[in-house]
């Protein structure tokens, strides 16, 4: 049987941090509601001249430099981003021209915060077709530059950062990508989105001064949806692979909020010694966030050789999935 196995994992984040008492000076917010609320203490930012691919080129080459690659090995780049650096050309495009002078097909991906995950299940599913054998498979996002530091209620969420992994077709690998499960409910469209700058509402003078280039988020509405959605694809995923939770050595959720993830731990009886977290030190980094808490686990020793996680996120759309992947392969 053809797996597709991470071989390489990489990840990038600014280094210029946004504490909760910066955001103190910025809007009507405090360090004590931020962390009830949230569990964030401070986010990073990308600068100003730092786009979404120049982060994205960060995570790439140290994913293929730990799978002992280079560009040029690579078939497909698929990328997931809700920030691209234009509407078009692809950001993909872009990236793959800063990684080699060889032409590598490749395309952005967009699924809101669950894009990570969408993008690690699309390209399995090519690489188990026979369609490809090598794809870099890049999450980044720069949230600041759509974030809107006047509205209190979502200026504290979000942070900026990139991750990637590149993907190896092997035979009969014990390691590798197990299962996946996607899903999305456009009815819940409006709750979490970038009103102006589409077909829909097309930047005006109208559109800049009612502020509708910034993300809008109904909170209540968004934290209902993820506390069902995030067991959801965890069950999904699981029973896909045959599995239960009690196989799990590792979940690592979407970084959305500190009582998602608490709510997802209940739910399912999971200790924390189990689950991932480090919201309290990136905020919501959208797509990148599960792979810069994937790059941690690994750094700490929590992510071993054989180790069984699950990837589980939700986002604008509405959508929500997971993967179900054995650790093991990389250098």
């Amino acid at each position: 049987m053809r797996r597709a196995v991470m071989t390489g994992l990489g990840t990038y984040v600014p280094e210029r941090i946004l504490s909760n008492h910066d955001l103190e000076r910025m809007v009507d917010t405090n360090d004590e509601w931020i962390v009830s609320r949230t569990g964030i203490r401070e986010r990073r930012m990308a600068r100003n001249d730092e786009a979404t691919s120049d982060m994205a080129v960060h995570a790439a080459e140290r994913a293929l430099d730990d799978a002992g690659l280079s560009a040029d090995d690579l078939d497909f780049i698929l990328m997931a981003t809700n920030t691209p650096d234009t509407v078009f050309p692809s950001t993909a495009a872009r990236l793959q021209a800063r990684l080699s002078e060889r032409p590598i097909a490749g395309v952005d991906l967009q699924a809101g915060c669950t894009g990570w995950v969408y993008g690690l299940a699309m390209a399995a599913s090519m690489i188990e077709a026979g369609v490809y054998r090598r794809i870099l498979v890049v999450a980044s996002d720069k949230l600041s530059s759509i974030t809107d530091y006047e509205d209190r209620s979502t200026a504290v969420l979000f942070g900026d950062g990139a991750g990637a992994v590149v993907l190896e077709a092997m035979e009969d690998s014990p390691y590798g990508i197990l299962s996946s499960y996607l899903n999305a409910d456009g009815r819940g469209a409006d709750l979490l989105a970038l009103p102006a700058g589409g077909s829909r509402w097309p930047a005006s003078k109208d559109t800049v001064d009612s502020r509708l280039h910034f993300l809008k988020m109904s909170g209540n509405e968004v934290f209902r949806f993820a506390v069902k959605a995030m067991p959801d694809a965890v069950e999904q995923g699981l029973a896909r692979a045959g599995l239960t939770v009690q196989d799990i050595d590792l979940l690592i959720p979407h970084q959305a909020n500190q009582r998602i993830i608490e709510a997802a731990m209940r739910h399912f009886d999971l200790p924390s010694s189990k689950v991932i977290q480090n919201i309290e030190r990136y905020g919501n980094t959208s797509v990148a966030s599960i792979p810069l808490a994937m790059d941690e686990a690994r750094q700490e020793g929590r992510l071993q050789n054989g180790s069984l996680m699950v990837l589980a996120a939700f986002g604008a759309g509405l959508t929500w999935g997971s993967v179900v992947a054995r650790w093991g392969g990389c250098q």
